[in-house]
């Protein structure tokens, strides 16, 4: 997030206050991003206006109620914590505090993550609108309703590891057929990165772009029929419900 939001200019740097448990972690995103670092939680939490909760879920509990006294019911908070609902987070804050809940996924790192947020209680149009632009300086950001978080989850919080995995077994295909492990690697990571600007590009739905590059009786074809055979739309389709489903046993 710091790098899309000063990358991207939408805010300075120097507006940009940081706090971790870890005081190296913490030197380094000082070093690295030339922001501010924080004493500790609260001391952010005090001189800003929107706050971002990147923590692990198991963390807000604790994160939260040791920032009593510190919040403000006009500031911002916005929690990327799987699984946490603005329910949750708003019972640890004063009445009336916005919340907004994102999902975002790892290619933010290079601006090009997925992202779907909603807003709890008291989140305001403004806070929304803020909210989505802070995400878009990072990649694509989408409002939902909160119920759908979870799917948002399955679907492209977790997708970039399964979209890496089909890399990870195509260049391990290639070396098998005897091409140089560096090659193969090569050009999985190409085609994944191609296919995916085509995608994000074109606008033909991914089933028929898939048609469009499938020649009868070809090499295609061949793949994709072997693929059928063995249920990979089914196969996919449950491993994703599956990370719903853990997504759900999450949520509190």
């Amino acid at each position: 997030m710091i790098s899309g939001l000063t990358g991207s200019r939408l805010v300075p740097a120097k507006s940009i206050l940081a706090s971790d448990i870890s005081r190296e972690r913490l030197a380094y995103i000082k070093k690295k991003y030339r922001v501010a670092p924080a004493t500790d939680n609260a001391a952010a939490v005090q001189k800003s206006d929107i706050i971002f909760l990147a923590i692990k879920p198991q963390q807000m509990e604790s994160v939260l109620t040791g920032l009593a006294g510190a919040v403000k019911p006009e500031q911002l908070y916005i929690s990327i914590a799987a699984g946490i609902t603005t329910t949750f987070i708003e019972k640890y804050l004063p009445s009336g505090t916005a919340v907004v809940r994102a999902m975002p996924n790892t290619p933010a790192l290079v601006g090009a993550g997925a992202i779907g947020l909603c807003g709890g209680k008291w989140a305001r149009k403004n806070d929304i609108k803020t909210a989505l632009a802070l995400f878009s300086s990072v990649g694509m950001a989408l409002e939902l309703p909160e119920k759908l978080l979870n799917a948002v989850t399955a679907v492209s919080g977790s997708g970039p590891a399964y979209v890496f995995y089909l890399a990870e077994a195509m260049a391990q295909a290639g070396e098998e057929l005897g091409l140089p492990k560096e090659v193969a690697e090569k050009l999985a990571r190409q085609t994944v990165f191609g296919a995916g600007t085509m995608l994000a590009k074109l606008p033909e739905t991914a089933a028929e772009l898939r048609r469009r590059v499938t020649s009868p009786n070809g090499t295609t074809e061949a793949a994709l029929k072997y693929l059928e055979k063995k249920n990979f739309l089914p196969v996919v389709g449950q491993a994703i419900k599956q990370a719903h489903k853990r997504a759900d046993e999450l949520t509190r």
